[in-house]
């Protein structure tokens, strides 16, 4: 049990000297970049069929824990990109409040899906259908822990198209929220199990989303076959993730 406290906290502990020795660089919310990071052309140069998900390290201290997590999609021949993000003020789901790759309050995204063509063409109508259909979009529904926030709404779409067979970064903090209210069952790759407590406590194990112990939203695991580390505060430790 130390030794398990020891590789959750520590790490934590890490994040947040990493946090408080860089200091508020990244400014307040009014005044942090919230410009394109790069990782997009123009939609109007892209005429195939998208799907991009991001995640990037949420704003102030905050930050030493999570990641905030969103959607961005493209039908074949549109001449832009559509952003869904889940957030904290006003209603929750927010369309296009801003640039498709844009950093986070400062922070910059790291892709955890992309898809492109046809595959991206057939999987986007799942997408909208769960974004149209998000049972928790009203005014107050937000919680930024144990869920739902941001990450519960990206893993609900994750749930509903296993053909990504993605999973979210170890600091996706809410990602382990029961959003169907399901206890235990298959996990959102169809490559393993998982069970929780209310997204309090929980277990996952699968050969996509590797073996996880979700321990207060804080996450500790292992993947094999992206061979890693996984640890609060400090997410991956070795390969980065990717589609299977």
């Amino acid at each position: 049990m130390l030794i398990f406290l020891l590789l959750v906290f520590v790490p934590i502990g890490v994040s947040a000297a990493q946090y408080f020795w860089a200091g508020d660089a990244r400014g307040s919310w009014q005044t942090a970049d919230r410009s394109s990071a790069g990782l997009l052309p123009p939609a109007t140069e892209n005429p195939d069929a998208l799907i991009r998900i991001y995640a990037a390290r949420t704003l102030r201290w905050k930050s030493i824990f999570a990641v905030h997590s969103w959607i961005v999609i493209k039908e074949k021949g549109a001449n832009r990109y559509t952003r869904y993000d889940y957030t904290a003020w006003g209603e929750p789901i927010r369309t296009n409040g801003f640039a498709a790759d844009a950093r986070w309050f400062g922070a910059a995204p790291e892709t955890v899906v992309a898809v492109d063509g046809e595959k991206a063409a057939l999987l986007i109508p799942k997408i909208r259908h769960v974004v149209e259909n998000y049972k928790f979009r009203a005014y107050g529904d937000y919680s930024p822990w144990p869920g739902p926030n941001s990450n519960t709404f990206v893993q609900a779409a994750l749930n509903a198209v296993p053909e990504l067979k993605a999973v979210l970064p170890p600091t996706a903090i809410g990602k382990d929220f029961p959003y169907d209210g399901d206890w235990f069952g298959v996990t959102a790759s169809g490559t393993g199990v998982f069970a929780t407590l209310g997204g309090y406590i929980g277990l996952t194990i699968g050969w996509v989303e590797g073996f996880e112990i979700n321990f207060l939203g804080a996450v500790l695991g292992l993947d094999i076959r992206r061979p890693a580390l996984k640890f609060p505060g400090i997410g991956r430790l070795g390969m980065t993730a990717g589609p299977a």
